[in-house]
């Protein structure tokens, strides 16, 4: 395990002993495997990482949790990692956090870990559930700042909220569907990856409220709780298609979209218009190949470093600031991909 790095900062990295560290790195044993995987991981996220601290300035150590698809995590560690280099006059370290899905309990477990061995923030995206709502609370009284990121915890203690308007992108997207239907008959598949998360439940309202008011007599089919991983989405929008035969269009809030477009297939279904969210490397793919309509897309680097501007703001590296304002929504076609994107 060759690295040019000490062992505090390995330990500081991955959140353990500087002992533990050094059992591994030498092959004592005595550790588990998940163990000496979160030194691996450290080792790894630092060997990233090095070429962007700085030495001089304020270091902040900022823990990203987050439970979210893959796709999405790999775009916010990339965004991220961009980031580090501009975000003066604080150099920025990170650790990463990442599950797709699972019970609330065990991101609760990791912001209490958190809690417990210290951090100078934390940049949050999770599930508003009271469980959650309250370990941001314990991570408050321990003087660690949390920003929550694309989904707000608003009855928390959280100290900022990144991320674009989830009401106006759902309205958005209600514009485009009902603009490219036209006049044309069918209903319009909505797919949430979970209700639990605030910015699909803004966007579905966004969504709702627009095509009420401009296509009263559009039938809206809605199916949540698919994680917005493939391997769920599949079925959920498989039983939809075959209930309803008049669904032609897609609003995806939560993702799973190269699973909703083989359910189309499968059924020997055409999806006339699908309006997506975020440009990651899925959907910039699915993108360019034209199966997707459009992709309602804001910029997560522009996120990342408020965020921290954030973090800096709560301990005083930063001067006050006013309100954070809303990400732009970008509607992005084949036609207009950002500079650099890349299709997965």
């Amino acid at each position: 395990m060759g690295h040019p790095f000490p062992i505090r900062e390995i330990a500081r990295q991955a959140g353990l002993s500087e002992a533990t560290v050094d059992r591994v790195l030498n092959g004592r044993g005595g550790v588990r495997d998940s163990t000496a995987q979160e030194v691996r991981r450290a080792i790894a996220d630092l060997d990233r990482q090095r070429t962007q601290v700085r030495l001089v300035g304020r270091t902040f150590m900022v823990d990203i949790v987050m439970q979210s698809p893959e796709r999405f995590s790999t775009a916010v560690r990339a965004a991220l990692e961009a980031e580090l280099p501009a975000l003066h006059p604080a150099v920025v370290r990170s650790r990463f956090h990442f599950r797709e899905t699972g019970p609330a309990d065990g991101l609760t477990g990791v912001l209490d870990r958190i809690a417990r061995r210290g951090s100078q923030g934390v940049i949050l995206k999770a599930p508003d559930v009271p469980g959650i709502t309250e370990a941001v609370g314990r991570l408050a009284a321990a003087g660690i700042p949390v920003v929550t990121l694309v989904t707000d915890l608003p009855t928390s203690a959280r100290v900022g909220c990144v991320g674009s308007d989830n009401r106006a992108a759902g309205a958005t997207a209600a514009y485009l569907v009902g603009q490219w239907l036209g006049e044309r008959p069918g209903n319009v598949l909505t797919s949430l990856s979970s209700g639990s998360f605030r910015n699909e439940e803004e966007r579905e309202m966004g969504f709702r409220s627009t095509m009420r008011a401009r296509h009263p007599r559009r039938t809206l089919v809605e199916i949540a709780e698919g994680q917005g991983l493939d391997t769920t989405q599949y079925d959920l929008v498989r039983a939809a298609l075959d209930h309803d035969p008049d669904i032609r269009a897609v609003y995806s809030i939560g993702g799973g979209n190269i699973a909703t477009l083989r359910a189309f297939e499968d059924a020997g279904r055409e999806c006339a218009v699908f309006v997506a969210h975020d440009l990651d490397h899925d959907n910039a793919r699915l993108l360019r190949e034209h199966r997707l309509s459009a992709v309602l897309h804001h910029d997560l680097r522009h996120d990342l470093r408020e965020a921290c501007h954030i973090v800096m703001r709560a301990h005083g590296a930063l001067p006050p600031a006013g309100p954070t304002l809303p990400s732009a929504i970008q509607v992005v076609t084949p036609y207009n991909m950002p500079p650099g994107t890349v299709a997965g």
